[in-house]
């Protein structure tokens, strides 16, 4: 009999136990509102690879070639052997990005770049401030790559006289051109905020990439490209990338030194299809133009 008795309040608490049970089944077996997928969503963690970081830049690359030529599904054999690595490399660098590609199908152009700009950071696009504008700062202006990567400059610095206040037209004949007035340099940090400029280039003389680096760090600018041969100081919070081509061109050159030698054979006829005719190649004579493409 006394196992029989039960109190109200303990009923009512089994029964409240039992419907919130039944009430979690119900929600889990209801549908669920469509979310984002996790393959869109950025990585938790900056876990990549430096390594892979450089060659998904490249794969980038290769897909914006590919998507150009309205490509929709490219496999990873073509887009390993035009990235110039091995397909096993391709497939673990792309796995950093989660599941992408079918097997038996390829990789889809349009996911996968957008799948490797949200991971380089590259979705919500950059503005870019260049200071120094001689040679190589010149030269830089007229790259089009700047807007087809989601970089746009926005800004551009000097000291010269002679080039501070000229009008410079950037941008690209897709995109469309327009007009910067070049600033002096002593008006980056104002000016750079004024801009919202992310990216902050570095074209001067050696002499002066200190303070051009210095200044854009005084602006809040914490991505810096710098092209002096100089390793300019900056606090820890700053992320500088040195490109030295003196210094490209020795690796270069130790990559050509130690490289097994490969034998070229001499070929007695002209490589370009263009000049290629019906007309029978006497074997005991080389044809005119052959001398300097033998060694190709």
């Amino acid at each position: 009999m006394t196992a029989d008795r039960r109190n109200p309040g303990d009923e009512t608490a089994r029964t409240t136990a039992s419907g919130v049970r039944r009430q979690q089944h119900d929600t889990s077996a209801a549908p669920a509102a469509p979310s984002i997928p996790k393959a869109e969503s950025p990585p938790a963690t900056p876990s990549i690879p430096k390594a892979t970081v450089t060659r998904l830049a490249d794969y980038l690359r290769v897909l914006a070639a590919v998507a150009e030529r309205r490509v929709l599904v490219v496999s990873s054999e073509d887009l390993a052997v035009a990235s110039g690595v091995g397909s096993a490399t391709l497939r673990k660098d792309l796995s950093f990005l989660g599941p992408m590609g079918v097997r038996g199908v390829g990789y889809d152009v349009a996911r996968l770049r957008a799948r490797i700009e949200l991971a380089l950071g590259l979705d919500r696009g950059h503005r870019v401030v260049l200071v120094g504008l001689g040679n190589l700062g010149s030269a830089l202006i007229g790259y089009e790559g700047f807007a087809r990567r989601g970089f746009t400059l926005v800004g551009l610095f000097d000291v010269a006289p002679d080039v501070v206040g000229t009008t410079v037209s950037v941008g690209t004949a897709t995109d469309g051109y327009r007009d910067l007035t070049v600033r002096h340099a002593r008006d980056l940090v104002s000016a750079a905020a004024e801009l919202g400029a992310t990216v902050g280039v570095v074209a001067t003389p050696d002499a002066a990439a200190q303070s051009a680096v210095d200044a854009l760090v005084d602006a809040g600018i914490d991505c810096i490209l710098s092209f002096a041969s100089i390793d300019p100081v900056t606090p820890p919070h700053v992320d500088l990338r040195r490109v030295d081509l003196a210094v490209e061109l020795q690796i270069l050159s130790f990559a050509n030194a130690h490289k097994a030698q490969r034998p070229r054979p001499v070929r007695s006829t002209c490589r370009d299809a263009a000049t290629v005719t019906a007309t029978p190649v006497d074997p005991g004579r080389v044809p005119v133009g052959a001398h300097s493409r033998t060694d190709r």
